[in-house]
């Protein structure tokens, strides 16, 4: 069956023909390939098409697609039951591992996404301090619940809107959202509304307006005007935990948050998020204190399973430099033929996740990912894919590479870029 045969599918009977707008391909045209299996640094859609692939499923394959270990551990897990319902080794082990790796994380609670590891952490900084106000800010992404679409990222910027329809006002008013990269203005807005701050909520490294680095000192100042409005923070390291780094990229900023949001990397391609802090913190949650937060899924052992084993290998044979390297001659390479074909572009780039945006600003905040070229994007994207290369549908998103990409993948992916920019400069 033709490959847009299976999307008109689809479509008929999937709202939009995605489970998540950041699938659609909407804002760069076409329709999106429906892929059959990923192998490595590959995807294969229906049709038999090969694409070298830079997505990641928006980042937590940093081993690639079916790690062997990770695929052998998932089938040992689903012949013991990957669904319980109990508490379970393998969680438990996972939860000590996270503990371990993680600086300032005492405690964790599994969640089954990411989202609601974002929306505990947000209940719990609550029940802690006793007050309504968080503060986030523009550009970033923490998941689709409620207080968090204000001024978001990713697909909700991707879309083009500000705040998803269906929040409610009373909802938007607890939540203060500011430029990012900004000490200013959080100084500013602690000054005069610190006493009803819960909590500040914060990506250390942006990876949804884009991937936009911390300029330095901005977490440090983050961290201390946070400490004296009597808040916590938290650190949204759903995108960012083990992917730069064994641990969080709290620890290579050198700021340790009050609380963790986690996910992606730690279920190895299988649904997992987790929250944690601070045991004294932790202690209010249910059964102990008085915060509810639950799940049929949390913990399951088949996510438990998975997520251990991508831990395993990443912690006993760490590819991180050479995933480093790579992006490096990658970004370098891009970078180089933009300016051979005077393609005007900046590249926001942390080890082995970057970003390229179309203009010649410097990226430091949400204002400037959205001032580069949304079309000159579209056009680029359409080309990479004609050669095979997939790349996340929006110009708010990373390229990822895994451990499993290699010096061919990356050449074979620069001859691509190459051919684009020519045809881009071309005006073809």
């Amino acid at each position: 069956m033709a490959e847009c045969a299976w999307f008109e599918r689809a479509e008929r009977v999937i709202a939009g023909g995605v489970n998540s707008p950041a699938r659609s391909f909407r804002a760069v045209g076409g329709t999106p390939p429906v892929m059959t299996r990923g192998q490595g640094p590959y995807l294969f859609d229906v049709d038999g098409r090969s694409y070298i692939d830079y997505l990641a499923a928006f980042g937590p394959l940093v081993l690639g697609h079916a790690h062997p270990r990770v695929i052998e551990r998932i089938k040992e897990q689903a012949e013991r039951g990957p669904l319980l319902g109990t508490p379970c080794d393998v969680e438990i082990l996972l939860a000590e591992e996270l503990v371990r790796s993680i600086a300032g994380l005492e405690q964790v609670r599994l969640t089954t996404t990411g989202t609601e590891a974002v929306m505990s952490v947000i209940r719990l900084a609550r029940a802690a301090t006793g007050r309504s106000l968080i503060v986030k800010f523009e550009g970033t992404y923490h998941g689709h619940s409620d207080p968090v679409l204000v001024k978001a990222g990713s697909g909700v910027a991707t879309g083009g809107g500000g705040l998803s329809s269906g929040v409610p006002a009373g909802v938007i008013q607890d939540v203060a959202t500011l430029p990012y990269n900004n000490v200013k203005a959080l100084a500013a807005f602690l000054a005069s509304r610190g006493n009803e701050v819960a909590l500040v909520l914060t990506e250390p490294i942006v990876g949804n307006m884009g991937i936009v680095a911390p300029l330095p000192g901005y977490l440090e100042a983050v961290a201390e005007l946070t400490r004296k409005a009597g808040a916590l923070l938290a650190f949204d390291e759903v995108i960012t935990a083990y992917r730069f780094n064994y641990g969080a990229a709290a620890q290579m900023l050198g700021v340790i948050p009050d609380l963790y949001a986690l996910g992606k990397i730690i279920g190895g391609g299988v649904a997992q998020g987790a929250y944690g802090g601070h045991r004294q913190l932790m202690q209010l949650v249910a059964p102990h204190g008085g915060m509810f937060q639950a799940g049929t899924l949390a913990g399951n052992p088949l996510s438990a399973a998975a997520g251990l084993a991508t831990l395993e290998v990443l912690r006993d044979d760490p590819p991180y430099s050479e995933m480093d390297r790579l992006a490096a001659i990658l970004a370098d390479g891009i970078a180089d033929h933009a300016h051979r074909w005077e393609i005007p572009v900046t590249i926001n780039r942390v080890g082995s996740a970057f970003t390229v945006f179309f203009g010649p600003t410097p990226v430091v905040d949400y204002e400037g990912a959205q001032a580069s070229d949304a079309g000159r994007f579209a056009h680029f994207h359409r080309l990479m894919l004609e050669s095979g290369i997939y790349l996340a549908p929006s110009r708010f998103e990373a390229w990822f590479v895994s451990a499993q990409h290699g010096l061919d993948d990356i050449t074979q992916t620069l001859n691509a870029v190459e051919r684009s920019f020519k045809i881009m400069a071309r005006g073809d």
